[in-house]
């Protein structure tokens, strides 16, 4: 599948719970150690990455938390102004139509419109160009929503273009969808845990992203991953001592579930796996997320870790 740094826009999904935040921040750092712009993205929700990086929160504004690295946390009110304003491109007129009370009510009746903007505002984060035409950012990355609301944020655009008539909102729709159907521009990313059900809806999800919004699964995390450190030997040569065999033993079950999670999502993914262990510490802060960034290393450049 080659490396993550030749695409634009990573895609972070994956059923809550499972680190997807996590993985989303440690793949910004090092898009942003790599020297690349990059913006990280999260969508109205409680604000974690900036604080995962040890910095304060954002808010709705482009901001910059360190060298190369921007964030901004999407959040519907500001991202319908500016939606707006991208695409009716006067301000009069904005006020003139989205501050109107009447039409604020109708509004509400437009399918998906929410998803619209905020989904909006990110993609034309996408198409942003410098002075000399290249692209303004280098790497975004999306902490997309959780499983099933990512396929329901992600049709947005499809779901416009059946819905509503030719013209501004239904051309924008369309360019959104060409971005996000793009395997030159976009990839996904699905994060899961060596666990049944979070496997199960790992699968479920790139079939999904595959199926209703042709969207390309590049890779996955396995996160919190136990790594095999006791043979049935050792095993058997702590059998006069209960408390550590049922230490031993309780690893040893967690390192089996890992290995069948991965050989489970290798078969039905047929994309990359990488693997992050379980990290065990009393506070899972910038530290933490620059070991998870070690072990991402293949994901992105496409070489082994060092």
């Amino acid at each position: 599948m080659g490396a993550l740094f030749d695409k634009r826009l990573w895609i972070v999904s994956g059923k809550g719970g499972v680190g997807k935040s996590t993985v989303a921040a440690a793949l910004a750092l090092r898009s942003a150690r790599a020297g690349r712009r990059t913006l990280v993205c999260e969508v109205n929700t409680q604000e974690r990455i900036s604080g995962l990086l040890g910095h304060p929160p954002v808010g709705p504004q482009v901001t910059l938390l360190e060298a190369n690295l921007w964030a901004v946390d999407v959040r519907p009110q500001e991202a319908m102004r500016e939606y707006a304003l991208m695409v009716l491109r006067f301000e009069t007129l904005y006020k003139t139509v989205f501050e109107n009370k009447v039409v604020r009510y109708f509004l509400r009746f437009i399918p998906s419109l929410q998803e619209l903007v905020l989904l909006g505002k990110i993609l034309y984060h996408a198409q942003e160009k410098r002075p000399d035409g290249q692209p303004l950012w280098d790497t975004i990355v999306m902490d997309a929503p959780a499983t099933g609301h990512a396929i329901t944020f992600l049709r947005v655009p499809q779901v416009l273009m059946q819905t509503v008539p030719p013209g501004p909102m239904s051309r924008e729709a369309l360019k959104m969808k060409d971005l996000l159907e793009d395997p030159a521009v976009t990839a996904a990313v699905l994060v899961s845990l060596p666990e049944e059900m979070p496997v199960n809806e790992t699968l479920e999800l790139h079939a999904a992203l595959r199926d209703q919004v042709r969207v390309r699964t590049h890779a996955a995390v396995l996160n919190a991953t136990f790594p095999e450190r006791f043979t049935e030997d050792d095993l058997e040569a702590l059998v006069d001592q209960p408390e550590l065999l049922q230490v031993a033993r309780a690893h040893h079950a967690r390192a089996n579930q890992t290995v069948l999670a991965q050989l489970k999502l290798e078969r039905n993914l047929h994309v990359p796996v990488h693997s992050v262990p379980r990290i065990f510490t009393p506070c899972f802060d910038r530290s933490a997320i620059e070991q998870v960034m070690t072990h991402l290393e293949p994901l992105v450049t496409g070489k082994a870790a060092p």
